[in-house]
């Protein structure tokens, strides 16, 4: 566990290196802040912070982009099985052909409890969550749910928490 400790350390290091602002969200998950990097430049950004990791750590990574933190979740998830490691959702076009492949239970967020509740009532995929209706979301559900399909719809609700808390 030390070893993993200390190989986290030095990823989060390399990640300070190309954005200031970050959540480590943790052990081996960090957000970053990409706001500055011009968009046509953001997966050679990504590919880059990839290759400095595996160069002065010695490990591989995976890299999810995307506007918010829900959908770099899911670029990351899709990162995982990718031969390049990084994946960027910005600007793509057909976001809701990659969310139909997103099991509810998989988005970033829902439980087993309220995965449950969303298929009894017909939301299967990520992409059905993204374009149900703010009412119905109001009516049947939370804040939170109504958060993260504003996420998916590209719409940032969770910030970064850049102070990390003590444990």
């Amino acid at each position: 566990y030390s070893l993993y400790g200390d190989i986290s350390r030095r990823v989060m290091k390399t990640l300070k290196h190309f954005a200031p602002e970050m959540e480590i969200y943790s052990i081996d998950e960090a957000f970053l802040n990409l706001s500055s990097v011009p968009e046509e430049d953001i997966l050679q950004f990504g590919k880059k912070i990839r290759n400095t990791i595996l160069q002065w750590v010695g490990i591989p990574t995976s890299i999810g982009i995307a506007t918010t933190k829900t959908l770099s979740k899911i670029a990351n998830h899709i990162a995982k099985k990718e031969k390049s490691g990084v994946i960027s959702l910005i600007n793509k076009k057909n976001i809701d052909h990659i969310l139909e492949k997103v099991e509810i239970r998989d988005v970033w967020g829902i439980g087993q409890h309220l995965s449950k509740f969303y298929i009894n009532n017909g939301i299967f995929n990520a992409s059905q969550l993204k374009n149900v209706s703010n009412n119905w979301i109001k009516k049947n559900s939370n804040v939170l749910s109504s958060r993260t399909a504003m996420e998916l719809r590209g719409a940032s609700c969770i910030s970064l928490e850049i102070v990390q808390a003590k444990r």
